[in-house]
């Protein structure tokens, strides 16, 4: 039961993340999963994935509402990530963990030199 307490605080602080900078909470998920969580890290980015896509909707969904939103702008977005998505996954199973972990490393110091520019 302790480990179901775990996975809803990882969830509500990515959920938090999400919903506050519109975006990002899977880099707040992954180390969450695998340092608090106990996950191992292939695990914790699947998992990642497969929460974060109902957390964006949510997201998107009330910053549409609330008129924060173009649809139209954000589509070739959309169509590029689904791509990317879709090449990213059938490549995840292939690539070796330490350079999963590398990169999503890399990712996230890039993420945070580029919030501070």
């Amino acid at each position: 039961m302790r480990s179901k307490w775990r996975y809803a605080v990882a969830g509500g602080l990515a959920g938090i993340a999400n919903g506050f900078f519109g975006g990002g909470g899977g880099s707040v998920f992954v180390p969450l999963l695998t340092g608090y969580c106990k996950l191992d890290q292939r695990k914790a980015f699947a998992t990642s994935v497969a929460v974060i896509l109902p957390l964006c909707a949510l997201s998107a969904g009330i910053y549409l509402f609330r008129g924060g939103l173009d649809a139209t702008a954000a589509l070739p977005y959309l169509i590029g990530g689904a791509a990317g998505g879709w090449v990213g996954g059938k490549w995840f199973r292939g690539v070796k963990m330490p350079w999963l972990k590398r990169a999503f490393g890399l990712l996230l110091i890039y993420g945070g030199v580029r919030s501070f520019l």
